[in-house]
């Protein structure tokens, strides 16, 4: 009988094409999410490759993706490795932050550890673990202690999403040194050609020479799903970038190099932060995702006592708005710190003299106000900008017009505290030989609560902001602030990865494009749409919201302006979440405006729920939040430069009840560039079954309070 030989080696083929295919089937590893809608598929593809893939109902996120990390020392940990055991758990627990969104969170997640051993390396191990929550995945890196692996370098890290499609994305240039970029809106195929305007001129930047993006990187694919790829719990460990494959999609973490050129240093027993892929077919979904925090370690204090969020005003716009006043005491430019200060001559516009201090503590303490942050107390703003040098501040000593201890009696005396400021200039190596000095100093003198900043190079020379030297700074100051029991705000630190919830002192961050800004060029209309979608995945900003006197041309110079209206002012206490909220603005424009600042008074800075009702990423958000402990809500939403009519129900509140909603809503003549100040308020009563349909002018918002009416309301005021 006559065999046809291409058949055969057909057949051939596709037998051991089966025999292949059953072979790696039996060496992966599948697991679902607690609701079935997420599956992750992890194996290992030729030469011992490890791999994962991920679906959300059935859609592919990522397709098939490698993962490992190649070391200066210890060799490659990309192949050659087999799996001596997998193990699977599931955890279904809540938890209680110190402070936060919610009162309560759910931890909820399908696990799978993975034990990848490398035969050709004297048998070394590494295990990856991966974490299968309801809203998306996390992953990391574990490195346990064992005979041939105890110190290695990393060169990089080599993990890999690959994309699915040519996604719309919502991104800022990576950079080892600022993430103050504005934020572009694009498809990954674009970003090639936008990322030269993209990489606008910021003070210290360090631009990556590779096309890449930093994250939290937001995209949403042309079927409906939206992906948010980040980091938690970075610890120990450079920042990740992500390099960008524009002709593939496919993306790959690229590490903050430190000053020559190594991106972590490591022993074992040890471990990687965690990447992060948060997915939905509802962008509320993605704003309301806890999985960042569940991925942090529990608090590492055992008192937590004298941690509370904080509403404050500050000698501080000023320094913005027509230079009204300045930092630096004198008009000397050459300056060091054993000179002596009192012979420097004085400006006359300086901004933190007593006079004006006091005046914000009587302002703070009549509004019920907690501080009064204070810039520009301390000697050395004459000679700290730009010059790259080490001794610039001492953080303890005053100037000439400044008198801590009256300053403290009088704030003592109006049951307001002063918040301390410590710039650093970069120099972080001056701050840690210089901070437990410093936080004495503010304990002596009741300060609970310090602004530090870190705008320059940084010192040591070399090292970068998102550089493993400078994480382990950052953690180090919440820490050893916290036996002072010391809360900080840091600005200009990398970007945050949820390290509130063990460290819950470090209250929040800056990290991103504020309100400053707005000085300083301008913020898209956009940009505060996006900013939950992005910098806020991974914990609270302080963005200094508040601004009422949005035209700057107000005081006299330039066109510059503020591009919200007053309304969308209001509205960012809600949707920019962060328990450290800032009454931005000069005093005597809230004195111009009552009833809008009543709004600023009453609004929570901590709650016990939250409920996104309407989101989608540089359009609009609407944000409902429940105050922490008591029977009020609070509504936030915001639009870009296109108006809209917000739909907002009341379906979180409890039955039986009615309510009286204070409606804080633009003007029918309303939008950022044309009469930003036109606004109404208006109260009515509501109950559970009540919705809301308001017109947000470009640019614009609305604003909420909800509180239960009493007789008299229900006399005086219309049903929704």
């Amino acid at each position: 009988m006559y065999i046809d030989p291409t058949r055969q080696l057909v057949r051939g083929l596709c037998t051991l094409l089966l025999i292949c295919t059953c072979f790696m089937q039996l060496h992966a590893q599948v697991i679902t999410s607690p609701d079935k809608n997420l599956t992750l598929t992890f194996e290992l593809a030729e030469n011992g490759t490890p791999t994962y893939r991920l679906s959300y109902k059935k859609k592919p996120v990522i397709k098939p993706s490698r993962l490992g990390l190649e070391t200066n020392d210890a060799g490659s940990f990309m192949e050659g490795f087999t799996v001596s055991n997998t193990e699977q758990a599931t955890v279904n627990d809540t938890w209680q932050p110190v402070w936060g969104e919610q009162s309560t969170i759910r931890n909820n997640y399908n696990e799978l550890l993975v034990t990848l051993t490398q035969k050709e390396q004297q048998d070394r191990s590494i295990r990856i673990r991966f974490r299968l929550f309801n809203d998306g995945l996390g992953f990391r890196y574990e490195f346990p202690e064992q005979e041939h692996l105890n110190y290695f370098i990393v060169k990089e890290e080599n993990t890999e999403f690959n994309l699915t499609g040519d996604h719309k994305t919502f991104w800022i240039p990576g950079d080892y040194d600022t993430n103050e970029y504005a934020i572009t809106t694009s498809k990954i195929s674009e970003i090639p050609q936008l990322i030269e305007k993209a990489t606008i001129d910021v003070h210290a930047q360090h631009p990556i020479d590779t096309l890449a993006v930093q994250t939290p990187l937001m995209m949403k694919s042309a079927d409906g799903l939206y992906i948010n790829i980040h980091e938690a719990a970075l610890v120990n460990y450079s920042a990740m970038h992500l390099n960008v494959d524009p002709q593939t999609f496919r993306m790959s973490s690229h590490l903050t190099p430190d000053a020559v050129g190594n991106k972590a240093y490591m022993q074992t027993d040890t471990k990687t932060p965690w990447r992060t892929i948060v997915v939905s077919d509802k962008a509320t979904d993605i704003l309301a995702s806890k999985l960042i925090l569940n991925l942090n370690e529990p608090t590492a204090y055992e008192d937590v006592s004298w941690i509370k969020p904080v509403k404050y005003i500050g000698v501080w716009w000023e320094y913005f708005v027509a230079g009204k006043s300045t930092w630096a005491y004198g008009t000397e430019t050459n300056v060091k710190l054993s000179d002596d200060f009192t012979k420097l001559t004085p400006s006359g516009r300086h901004g933190a003299t007593n006079e004006n201090v006091k005046k914000h503590i009587d302002f703070a303490a009549e509004h019920g106000f907690d501080a009064v942050l204070v810039e520009g107390w301390n000697v050395g703003w004459e000679d700290w900008f730009g010059n790259w040098k080490e001794d610039v501040f001492d953080f303890i000593t005053p100037y000439p017009d400044f008198d801590v201890r009256e300053l403290y009696k009088y704030a003592l005396s109006k049951g307001v505290r002063i918040m301390m400021h410590h710039e650093t200039s970069g120099a972080a190596t001056n701050y840690e030989r210089r901070l437990h000095q410093a936080f004495q100093f503010m304990k002596d003198y009741g300060y609970n609560s310090v602004k530090t900043g870190y705008v320059g190079k940084i010192i040591p020379r070399g090292e970068h902001h998102d550089g493993q030297w400078m994480v382990n700074h950052y953690i180090h100051v919440a820490r050893t602030a916290a036996d002072y029991k010391i809360m900080v705000n840091s600005h200009e630190a990398v970007r945050s990865t949820g390290l509130h919830r063990t460290y819950p002192n470090y209250l929040a961050q800056e990290s991103a494009r504020g309100t400053e800004f707005e000085a300083m060029g301008g913020l898209a209309p956009d940009h505060a749409t996006i900013l939950p979608f992005t910098r806020l995945m991974g914990g609270p900003m302080d963005y200094t919201p508040g601004i009422f006197q949005t035209d700057l041309s107000y005081y006299g110079t330039g066109n510059q302006r503020v591009n919200t209206t007053l309304v969308k002012q209001l509205a960012y206490y809600v949707t920019l979440y962060s328990p450290l909220q800032m009454a931005a603005d000069l005093p005597e424009n809230y004195t111009r405006f009552p009833d809008a600042f009543q709004f600023i008074k009453d609004v929570a800075i901590d709650w016990d729920d939250t409920y996104v009702q309407e989101a989608e990423p540089g359009d609009y958000v609407t944000i409902a939040r429940k105050a922490k402990g008591k029977e009020e809500w609070y509504v936030g939403g915001i639009t870009d430069e296109n108006p809209r009519t917000a739909v907002i129900p009341f379906n979180y509140l409890p039955k039986g009840k009615n309510y009286v909603a204070t409606i804080y809503a633009d003007g029918k003549d309303a939008s950022w560039n044309k009469n930003p100040q036109s606004y109404t308020v208006r109260k009515v009563l509501i109950t559970p079954k009540s919705v809301l349909k308001q017109r947000l002018a470009a640019g614009g918002g609305i604003a909420i309070s909800v509180k239960e009416a009493t007789n008299e309301d229900r006399k005086n005021f219309k049903r929704l």
